[in-house]
Order: structure tokens, then sequence, then C-alpha cells
């Protein structure tokens, strides 16, 4: 796809985000379709391509804990379809008063499996994350940025912080590697 035909490199529409951010009195927007949370933001900031031309960047950052517990979560999903042929991915329901509904047996044997996965890889630690910034340059809108920090939550300030970092090309990632225990936040 050639940079013309990618709206995040239209001028008009590069001015009118900036206008927005203006507005607002910060350096980005929010994507308001997407659910923000303590640790995940979806965000659009305007910064330079490699050719030095104005571009936007439509960005996602989240914390090292939120990633590790995905990758958890990806790998005992992985396992409980190889240990079950009946495997389906567990959904939860809600009945008319907003509880959730008890899961059928299957779902119950699949969830304490995964769990059983879970509490294991998180005591052999065996699965480590690193601060990160990846590029994808062939989306349809701007460039993607997925960045993942090691920061107890995705703030404002952290936000602000990284898009001055990344414009000035002063950001610096930890290459540390980490693991986390999900019983951290419940014991503290």
């Amino acid at each position: 796809m050639k940079a013309t035909e990618n709206k995040g490199f239209d001028q008009k529409l590069i001015q009118e985000y900036r206008d927005k951010m203006k507005a607002l009195k910060q350096s980005y927007l929010l994507d308001e379709t997407d659910e923000q949370s303590d640790e995940f933001a979806h965000f659009y900031f305007i910064g330079e391509d490699d050719d030095g031309k104005a571009v936007i960047y439509d960005a996602v950052m989240y914390t090292l804990r939120m990633q590790h517990e995905s990758e958890l979560f990806e790998i005992a999903e992985h396992r409980a379809a190889q240990h079950f042929p009946d495997y389906k991915k567990i959904t939860y329901e809600e009945d008319e008063n907003g509880n959730l509904e008890a899961l059928d047996d299957v779902e119950e044997k699949i969830g304490l499996f995964m769990a059983e996965v879970i509490m294991e890889l998180e005591e052999d630690g065996q699965i480590k994350v690193k601060e990160h910034v990846d590029m994808d340059r062939h989306v349809d809108f701007g460039i993607a940025l997925d960045i993942g920090l090691h920061v107890e939550a995705v703030s404002h300030a952290i936000i602000e912080k990284f898009i001055q970092d990344f414009n000035s090309d002063a950001l610096k990632l930890d290459p540390t590697l980490y693991s986390f225990q999900t019983n951290d936040a419940e014991t503290a």
C-alpha cells in the first residue's frame, strides 16, 4: 500500500488531529471505540515516518503484567485444546440478575485444567516479557505501534512521556526479562 492511500499520512486529517489534541491540551487522542483500562490504552499521536513526513501513529500501550497474563492464558488455552478432544472456549453467560451462570461440567474441567497450567507456568517462571515497541507499516491507517512497558499503570503522564521520548528519538527500553505472579496483586 502506498503512503498516499493511507489516511494516516493525509495532511488534512493530520491537521484535524492536531487541532483536537491542542483543544484537549495533550499530544494524543484516545480511541473512543476501544475500552481503556489502567493497564491498556489505545491512542493516536502525530510523529514522523522515516522520511520525515508527518504521520498519525495508531498505538496500543499496555503493562508488561497484562502482556504476561495474556501470554499465560494463551498457552493454557492451547494446552487445553490439545488435552480435551471436545475443547471449546469458555463463555461466561449472565442470568437475568446479571450474575454469572454456572459452567457446564466440560467447561468446569477445562477451566480447572487451564488454572493448573497457569499456576505451573508461573511457578516455573517459564513466561518472560520485556519492554518493546513493535512497528507495523503495513496497516490501513498510519503506522501501528504495539507498546509494552514495565509500568504499574498506563496513565496520561506515561503516554505523554512515551510520545515525547519516541518523537525525540530518546526512547530507552528496559531489556530486562520479567515474570509476574497473579497472586502479587491479591497478597499486596
